[in-house]
């Protein structure tokens, strides 16, 4: 059985899926940090960010957006230039539209980083990584059946329930049945029973809590569901609204960089264990596109009081990292009920990685100083870890990757080794 190091030096021997690992060297870590400083000096990167469906030649026909639409353009800027400041030489930024596979060739990418909910249509974030599997370009991000699956919050919520993964109770509702009624609804009926409310109705796919809307009453319900409706044309969700605390936590691979240096944990990394803080009056997080997300609406929690829960976040993350295959960043958001038990409301595929700036941060981003790691290591550990993957699980989908190792053995600085 071959080796691996952790955090602290001592060899160790996992499998993963099972926090544990086999068939690794016991000097991958230090193997992988070299092949990055080969590859930092030669490897074309492109970051990925949402195409704009009214950009002349970005799409054939312009159509709906169930999923409200972001271009996140300014963090695929924010990440690239931490790639430059890490030591990666080559890396652009492109938009995901129609031609993306033709501008992919032009600039000779070798990896791309994906950072784009989609431009239109059904299951949105799921395209850009089926376009990239189908061209053969790997990528930083989720494949496209993960990345639909959890956008998806109807499929998400019933493969937690499959999974004994607790989550509010809900149900899914299509207009084109016609007006919810739910005092004579079966579905309804069968799973809140004689709930009187409050609940909450959101979209099926959609992000940054827009058209998200607390219902206080079941009478107010259909009126919701037609607006929701209305905003999104696509099936919605019905939830019980939990009254407890509000919970954030991010999970990653086991590859994490710190000061520039990596080294592999022995389980998903899971960290930024934060309370969302609302204000008395607000029962949903108000969208960040409404309100900026500042430190003070983020209260990361104490592990000297708080370790039982920061403890459940923790577990909670890396069982549903491992549960559904998970292979790069995710963010849960949980909600705790009157009696402090916890449920998974999402599970976040393309959490803000925008770089933090005075006042304004992202819940990822609030968590790293506690982890001795600064955003460029962020940005270092998730390609890193995804290249680990590439390099030692699917190198039939990296042969260019190598050709390049090959080419540069020996020649490049490491990356991050300066970075503070």
């Amino acid at each position: 059985m071959e080796l691996l190091m952790w955090e602290d030096g001592t060899p160790a021997m996992m499998a993963r899926g099972q926090f544990s690992y086999s068939s690794r060297r016991r000097t991958r870590v230090e193997e992988l940090q070299a092949q990055l400083a080969r590859l930092a000096d030669c490897m074309r990167i492109a970051v990925i960010f949402g195409g704009d469906k009214r950009a002349p030649g970005a799409v054939i026909n312009p159509t709906h957006n169930p999923r409200s639409w972001k271009s996140y353009e300014s963090v695929a800027h924010d990440i690239a230039a931490a790639l430059g400041r890490i030591g990666f030489r080559h890396v652009t930024t492109l938009p995901d539209d129609m031609r993306l596979g033709e501008r992919l060739q032009r600039e000779g990418i070798h990896l791309a980083w994906l950072n784009t909910g989609g431009v239109q249509g059904i299951a949105s974030v799921g395209h850009a990584p089926a376009l990239l599997e189908m061209l053969g370009v790997p990528y930083v991000g989720h494949n496209p059946l993960s990345a639909a699956t959890l956008d998806n919050k109807n499929v998400l919520k019933r493969d937690l329930v499959l999974a004994g993964i607790p989550t509010a109770s809900f149900m899914v509702w299509q207009r084109l049945r016609g007006p919810l009624d739910p005092n004579h609804n079966p579905t309804f009926r069968a799973v809140f029973g004689d709930d009187q409310g409050p609940f909450v109705v959101k979209p099926v796919s959609g992000r940054a809590s827009l058209n998200v809307l607390y219902v206080e009453s079941v009478d107010q319900l259909d009126d919701a569901v037609d607006e929701v409706h209305a905003a999104t044309e696509a099936p919605l969700l019905i939830e019980r609204y939990l009254s407890g605390r509000e919970y954030c936590i991010a999970v990653c691979g086991e590859i994490v960089a710190r000061q520039g240096q990596l080294v592999r944990c022995e389980q998903p990394f899971a960290f930024a264990a934060v309370e969302r803080v609302l204000d008395r009056d607000e029962h949903i997080f108000t969208s960040m596109d409404h309100r900026p997300i500042t430190v003070d609406r983020l209260r990361l929690l104490d592990p000297a009081t708080e370790a039982g829960e920061i403890d459940e976040l923790n577990q909670l993350a890396r069982r549903i990292y491992c549960e559904f295959e998970v292979e790069t960043l995710i963010r849960l958001d949980v909600r705790a009920d009157q009696q402090g038990r916890m449920f998974v409301l999402e599970a976040n595929p393309k959490p803000d990685l925008a770089a933090p700036t005075g006042e304004r941060t992202s819940i990822v981003a609030r968590g790293l100083r506690a982890e001795g790691m600064t955003y460029d290591d962020l940005i270092l550990s998730l390609l890193a870890d995804r290249i680990d993957i590439l390099f030692t699980e699917r190198r039939s989908m990296v042969s260019h990757l190598g050709a390049l190792l090959q080419q540069r053995a020996g020649s490049a600085p490491r990356p991050g080794a300066s970075d503070g």
